[in-house]
């Protein structure tokens, strides 16, 4: 692809020098051009959560706008969510698409449900809760074959992100469509974000990221930038 990196991280991914997602999000240096996200991910798919049509009254007369909400995922450890704002619909869910992909983060799955045991990534490792605004959701690990028993916006997340089974409790406003979402992203974080000891990493089946490519313990020692 054509493609003229502005940022270090940008020009690091264009020479081929990080070639891995993950080295990415662990290299110190924020993301912040899509192509990036393009490059690393190009099986990267889209899904528009909402879109809220917001009008003003202005002297000039009625003024709308689309607020446009979308996740990204490459249904295998990897999710972002995006939003954006314009007069035209087409236009603001591209920008928000672009506004997800330098907004990805890498997740953490595993099997935590004491009924399953298969040690296979198909679910939430351990519960966890996540909050945006006055919603509250808490993912909880399912067994094999429940599926993702959840409201249509936690579905449509954990399932780009590559999640088969969960169970969730929410609380507070979830008809407000992008504090679900974001109270979804707070808690695959927090997810992440948990310390694990070594034995429970093996007995949980825990991976970080995509399934089979990197190991939960591997880390890539931060990129420091130079001074100017």
């Amino acid at each position: 692809m054509q493609w003229d990196p502005k940022t270090k991280l940008g020009n690091l991914v264009a020479n081929g020098k990080i070639s891995s997602m993950h080295d990415a999000l662990t290299s110190g240096l924020p993301i912040r051009e899509p192509e990036i996200t393009d490059i690393l991910l190009p099986d990267l798919d889209d899904e528009v959560l909402d879109v809220n049509m917001v009008q003003r009254m202005t002297d000039s007369g009625r003024r709308v706008k689309f607020v446009i909400t979308v996740v990204v995922g490459n249904n295998n450890g990897f999710v972002g969510l995006g939003q954006a704002k314009g007069k035209e619909v087409g236009s603001s869910i591209r920008k928000a698409i672009e506004n997800a992909k330098v907004n990805i983060m890498e997740i953490r799955r595993g099997c935590g449900s004491w009924e399953c045991g298969c040690g296979k990534p198909h679910s939430i490792p351990f519960a966890i809760t996540g909050k945006s605004g006055s919603v509250e959701i808490t993912l909880k690990p399912a067994p094999q074959g429940i599926g993702l028993a959840t409201g249509d916006v936690a579905k449509k997340i954990l399932t780009i992100a590559g999640f088969k089974d969960c169970w969730t409790y929410t609380e507070g406003q979830t008809q407000t469509t992008v504090n679900y979402a974001k109270a979804v992203m707070n808690s695959l974080q927090k997810n992440v974000e948990m310390r694990v000891l070594p034995q429970d990493k093996q007995k949980l089946g825990i991976i970080l990221g995509a399934t089979e490519l990197v190991p939960v313990e591997e880390k890539q020692e931060p990129i420091v930038e130079e001074a100017s």
